[in-house]
């Protein structure tokens, strides 16, 4: 594997390790992370969210990953994210596709992409089946995600 392949399965193992710490060391200092349930966060609130995700996990989230391909300028991966969800205590399994992009040897630039609606039926069962594709619902997720956070980053 090459440097920025290395970073991304440094990343992902942090995060099967529940380690907040090492996962922020891959992050250039003005990271940007965009995904379907927080929409872009730069710099320590990409951090704050890890380290908020970590913790709500209470230990009980399974990574899985696969397929990271990188060379100096980008990358990829796809990972499988397993918990039950904080607010509804339902499981979910959730595949998600990640696009890196690199500067200076760490990742400045991380997309991840998955499907909102599956996400939604696993998360709020019946509601997510019936709201989760729409726009109206997922900007209710996104409200309270960045809610989440924004109280985390408070009490840290």
């Amino acid at each position: 594997m090459n440097p920025n392949e290395n970073l991304i399965a440094k990343f992902y193992n942090a995060f099967s390790n529940a380690d907040a710490k090492t996962m922020s060391e891959c992050y250039h200092p003005k990271v940007h992370f965009i995904d379907p349930a927080f929409g872009l966060l730069k710099g320590e609130q990409v951090l704050k969210m890890w380290e908020m995700l970590i913790l709500k996990s209470k230990g009980d989230i399974k990574i899985e990953f696969s397929n990271i391909k990188a060379d100096e300028i980008s990358g990829s991966a796809r990972w499988v994210a397993t918990y039950n969800f904080s607010k509804t205590n339902r499981k979910v399994i959730n595949r998600i596709s990640s696009e890196f992009i690199f500067q200076d040897g760490l990742i400045i630039k991380h997309t991840d992409n998955f499907d909102v609606w599956k996400w939604s039926k696993q998360a709020f069962g019946i509601t997510g089946y019936l709201l989760g594709w729409t726009g109206f619902f997922q900007n209710k997720i996104k409200e309270q995600a960045l809610l989440s956070l924004k109280k985390f980053q408070q009490t840290k």
